[in-house]
């Protein structure tokens, strides 16, 4: 079972940054793809950004040119960079991975306000 552990939440004023971090149990290329998935209240949970086999990615929409996903090999780990966060960005941030089952990170909360 593939155990996925998240850092890097927290409260940032709009137009700021933060990244997160996920540190996988297992080697990340082992991985069908991986992702960034968030849910904010009363709202089902989204997908953010996804990393698929040979590097390629899907991002949403509204996060282009914001958000940018990004993976260390040596550290099993995961990142989302996330830059000019706006209020609606506020959420909890999930990981997720696929390798025959779907993972889910434990969701560091996000909140973006002044």
């Amino acid at each position: 079972q593939v155990q996925l552990a998240e850092s890097g939440g927290g409260l940032v004023q709009p137009g700021g940054s933060l990244r997160l971090s996920c540190v996988a149990s297992e080697r990340i290329f082992s991985f069908t793809h991986m992702g960034w998935y968030r849910q904010a209240p009363g709202k089902q949970r989204e997908v953010v950004v996804r990393i698929f086999d040979g590097g390629s990615t899907d991002y949403r929409e509204s996060v282009k040119g914001r958000f940018t996903i990004s993976t260390d090999n040596a550290r099993n780990t995961v990142y989302l960079q996330m830059d000019n966060l706006k209020p609606e960005d506020t959420a909890v941030y999930y990981c997720n991975v696929i390798k025959g089952f779907s993972y889910w990170g434990q969701g560091p909360q996000v909140t973006v306000s002044s």
